[in-house]
């Protein structure tokens, strides 16, 4: 770009381009999903509902203007005593689908959005024998992305008669953003004495992240984990564990091993059914979403601020954010607990499922102290019938996460995984809790700077012409505002008034500014 700067000189501006991506909107909500679900004939009526539990799959997100489309559903699997003369337990399998429509103003079509959703709990109401109403309360969390290109000035040549306010930012910049479905799939062998009748309740986590970067592709590697509690055909319950390792990969251009990857699962569709073919085995099958992320860290230099000692000059300047100091912190935190539970007993354990909330965060200089609950479900032999028992317990927990780099400014993304598990009924009908949790947080700062975008030369001057004034400082004032608001120069002033320190200046301070 040139321009004419009316001191018989050309001017000319170097841009450079930077790409940036910013969390413009995160938005947690709370949705109800409701639907009847009818018994199937192949099935005995229903008596008495045991519990029920299940997952949310997203399977279609549609990005528009002021709002987010969600489509998925809940698969939920209803424990149940059946109304007949043996008043065994089954398990009725229920899939509602819903469509949902999440407001966040900021978001516009074509940006990336992050879904995580979870199941609370499911509620389930028997109509008649044959007929339920379940109440599925959910919870998704959307964080919505914004990408852009911005030019800013990083040099002027030929600048001689100019003022220029320079700095150097270390930034994190956006190379690339990108999608891939991966799949994880397996047959699982089960106890050789069990014949699948049908599946219970069935969990899912992502563990062991992993993501490399190599001729222009990233590679993400992770292990998902399943633990399927099922009923068997002489209607005993038994639980399988499977780890499946899933691998993607997403193409993207310019990216190196120095880069810094942001990974998030999303969970598309889930299937678990006894396989056909091999005996005392089950086919899993589940389908995920990857969102990645990939930023370089690197120094720019900006031009902050500029003018000239002899003319008017007029430049406009925009307000943009920047991502800094981007970093993951992955801990581990041990809960252990001592719980009795009469109920149990010397009873078997069958199974307990388990799901982590965070309460609330607290975030200081250096650290970050969560306040949380693991909400336990304990799935148990009755000590008087063959049934199951259910007893739910809440456990709450605190666990700090320290590092340099937290500030209370600090953007801290958190996601939980429950990394291991592990039950061990007592002879004093103690149940021993054993729960790995790992914290998974993504950390950045951001910074609002003031960019040049254009310089002319105005083309009238109301800059009074003195040799020398005396100026008294006041709150907020700098040496750098100081000299351009009269036409000076840091150099100068701080040579005229002897300065020591020209970035310590205090309110009231005499100053001759030199013209």
């Amino acid at each position: 770009t040139l321009f004419r700067s009316g001191i018989n000189m050309s001017i000319k501006l170097s841009k450079n381009n930077l790409c940036i991506n910013q969390i413009i909107g995160q938005k947690t909500e709370k949705i109800v999903i409701e639907g009847d679900e009818i018994v199937p004939d192949v099935k005995p009526d229903i008596l008495n509902v045991v519990s029920a539990n299940g997952n949310v799959c997203i399977y279609k997100k549609d990005v528009q203007d002021g709002k987010v489309k969600l489509d998925g559903s809940v698969n939920v699997y209803v424990i149940y005593i059946a109304d007949d003369e043996r008043a065994q337990m089954r398990v009725l399998n229920a899939c509602i689908d819903f469509s949902k429509t999440i407001d966040i103003k900021e978001v516009k079509e074509g940006m990336q959005v992050e879904c995580r959703a979870e199941l609370l709990n499911a509620e389930c109401k028997i109509l008649n024998g044959r007929k339920i109403n379940l109440k599925a309360n959910t919870q998704v969390t959307l964080t919505a992305y914004s990408r852009g290109n911005i030019d800013y000035i990083n040099k002027i040549d030929n600048a001689d008669s100019l003022q220029l306010l320079n700095e150097s930012i270390s930034i994190n910049s956006l190379l690339g953003s990108g999608t891939t479905k991966v799949y994880a799939k397996d047959t699982v062998a089960i106890e050789s004495t069990d014949n699948l009748s049908e599946v219970m309740n069935v969990t899912m986590t992502i563990t062991n992240r992993e993501n490399k970067i190599s001729y222009n592709k990233v590679l993400t590697k992770a292990d998902a984990v399943f633990k399927v509690t099922y009923l068997t055909d002489d209607n005993r319950v038994n639980t399988a564990n499977a780890t499946i390792p899933i691998m993607g990969f997403i193409d993207m251009q310019d990216v190196s091993e120095d880069n810094i990857c942001d990974v998030s699962y999303e969970l598309r569709n889930i299937l678990i059914k006894p396989n056909n073919v091999e005996e005392h085995s089950m086919h899993i099958e589940a389908e995920l979403e990857i969102l990645c992320f990939v930023y370089k860290k690197q120094e720019i230099n900006m031009i902050q601020d500029l003018y000239s000692k002899t003319k008017e000059l007029q430049y406009t300047q925009k307000n943009v954010k920047i991502i800094r100091n981007k970093e993951e912190i992955s801990e581990m935190f041990n809960f252990r607990k001592q719980e009795k539970i009469e109920e149990i007993g010397q009873n078997k354990l069958f199974d307990v499922s388990a799901r982590t909330t965070i309460i609330s965060t607290q975030i200081e200089e250096g650290k970050i102290i969560y306040q949380g609950e693991i909400n336990l479900t304990f799935m148990y032999q009755e000590t008087t019938s063959s049934r199951i028992g259910v007893k739910s317990l809440v456990e709450p927990f605190e666990y700090t996460v320290t590092s340099q780099t937290i500030t209370t400014k600090t953007k801290i993304e958190t996601n939980i995984e429950i990394a291991k598990q592990d039950f061990i009924v007592t002879a004093d009908s103690n149940v021993e809790v054993k729960i790995d949790l790992n914290f998974r947080l993504n950390l950045s700062n951001e910074r609002e700077l003031r960019l040049i975008d254009n310089i002319e030369e105005a083309k009238e001057s109301n800059r009074e012409t003195f040799s020398i004034v005396i100026y008294y400082t006041k709150e907020g004032d700098t040496l750098w505002n100081i000299a351009k608001k009269f036409g000076s120069t840091v150099d100068e002033i701080v040579k005229v008034n002897n300065i020591e320190n020209p970035d310590v200046i205090m309110p009231g301070e005499q100053l001759f500014i030199p013209r």
